[in-house]
C-alpha cells in the first residue's frame, strides 16, 4: 500500500463481503491496495483474488504483488470488462466476492500530472488511463458551448453550468485551457463574487472538475455496464460491495440493487409473483464513515457502502 493511502470503509468492507479463506475475491477498482491487502490477509492458500484496474500505476503496484504472491492475478482493464475477465480467467460464477471502490483515488487526486485536482497545477487530462482515450483539455477545445452545459449539468449538478460553459468558450478562443488552475480560474470567475462572498463548502470549481472527469472515463456509463456483470460472476452466497462517492453513482446503485432484490420481469410478460425470483438480496442497509474516520481520512465524508448477497435464482 502506497504510504499515506487510507482505504476508505475498510472495516465495513470487510465485514459486507465476508471473506471466506478458499473463496475467489475480485478487487475491480483495486487502486494502491488498500482494501485488496486487508482480503489477502484473510485469505488461505487456496483463496484467490483479482485486482483489476485501468490505471496504469495500480496496475505496476498489482503486478508487483502478483509476482510475490501466487494467489493474486491483474488485469489492466476498465472493471466494465469484468465478465469477459472473469470468465479468461476462469472464476465466472465461482466468485466469492466483488468489491467497487468507486471515483478517483487519493493517490491520483494528489498527483498534479494527473489533472484530476485544481489544488495544484498541472495538465488537464483526468483520464484514470493517460495512454487512452482523449484528455480533459482536448475534448474541451472541441466541445460545442451546449455539449459543455450539458456535461456540467448532468454529472456535476451544476446551477450555473451554462455560465461556465460560455466562460470556457470565451477563454479557449484566446488560447487553449491547457492546465487545472487555468480551468480553475475560469470557473471561479464564471461563477462570480457572489458565490466567493458567501459561505460555500467547496470549490467553485468542485462540480465542473467532476463532471468533466466523469465524462472522459465515462464513469457512469461503465457503471451500468458492470452492474450487471458482476451480478452473473457470482456464485450464490457471493457479495458484491459497492462504495459511491456522490449522488448520481449512488442512486445508479441503489435503484440496480432494489430492482435484482425484487426480482426483473421482461416487459411484457405476465407473471405470477411465485415465479419472480429476486438474484439478489440485499445486505444491511447504506453504511456511511464514522466521524472518527472522516476526521482521520475527510475523503470518506461522501462514501456510502451498500451491499447485495447472490441468490440461488
Amino acid at each position: 500500500m502506497s504510504a499515506g493511502h487510507r482505504p476508505v470503509l475498510l472495516r465495513e468492507v470487510l465485514q459486507a463481503l465476508a471473506v471466506r479463506e478458499g473463496g475467489v475475491y475480485v478487487d475491480a477498482t483495486f487502486g494502491r491496495g488498500g482494501h485488496a491487502a486487508a482480503v489477502l490477509e484473510r485469505l488461505g492458500p487456496r483463496g484467490r483474488l483479482l485486482a483489476i484496474d485501468r490505471d496504469p500505476e495500480a496496475a505496476r503496484t498489482a503486478a508487483s504483488w502478483a509476482a510475490r504472491d501466487p494467489r493474486i492475478a491483474w488485469r489492466q482493464e476498465s472493471f466494465a470488462m469484468l465478465e469477459r475477465i472473469a470468465e479468461e480467467e476462469g472464476v465466472a460464477g465461482a466468485v466469492a466476492g466483488i468489491l467497487l471502490d468507486l471515483g478517483v483515488s487519493s493517490p491520483q487526486l494528489e498527483d498534479p500530472a494527473r489533472g484530476f485536482s485544481f489544488r495544484r497545477e498541472g495538465p488537464l487530462d483526468m483520464r484514470m488511463d493517460p495512454g487512452r482515450g482523449e484528455s480533459a483539455a482536448a475534448w474541451l477545445a472541441r466541445a460545442p458551448e451546449a455539449e459543455i452545459a450539458r456535461v456540467l449539468r448532468r454529472y456535476g449538478e451544476e446551477p450555473a453550468a451554462g455560465r461556465i460553459a460560455r466562460a470556457i468558450a470565451r477563454a479557449r478562443e484566446r488560447a487553449p485551457l491547457a492546465t487545472t488552475w487555468e480551468l480553475a480560474r475560469v470557473v471561479e470567475e464564471a461563477v462570480g463574487s457572489g458565490a466567493r462572498g458567501r459561505r460555500v463548502r467547496h470549490h467553485p470549481a468542485t462540480r465542473t472538475f467532476q463532471a468533466i472527469r466523469i465524462h472522459i472515463n465515462r464513469e457512469l456509463e461503465a457503471l451500468e455496464a458492470v452492474l450487471p456483470q458482476a451480478v452473473r460472476i457470482l456464485a450464490p452466497g457471493g457479495r458484491l460491495v459497492v462504495i459511491s462517492f456522490h449522488s448520481l453513482e449512488d442512486r445508479l446503485v441503489k435503484r440496480f440493487l432494489r430492482e435484482e432484490a425484487r426480482g426483473r420481469v421482461p416487459p411484457g410478460v405476465p407473471l405470477p409473483a411465485e415465479r419472480i425470483r429476486p438474484r439478489l438480496r440485499l445486505v444491511g442497509r447504506a453504511v456511511r464513515a464514522s466521524a472518527a474516520e472522516v476526521a482521520a481520512n475527510p475523503r470518506a465524508r461522501s462514501a456510502v457502502l451498500r451491499a447485495a448477497e447472490r441468490t440461488a435464482a
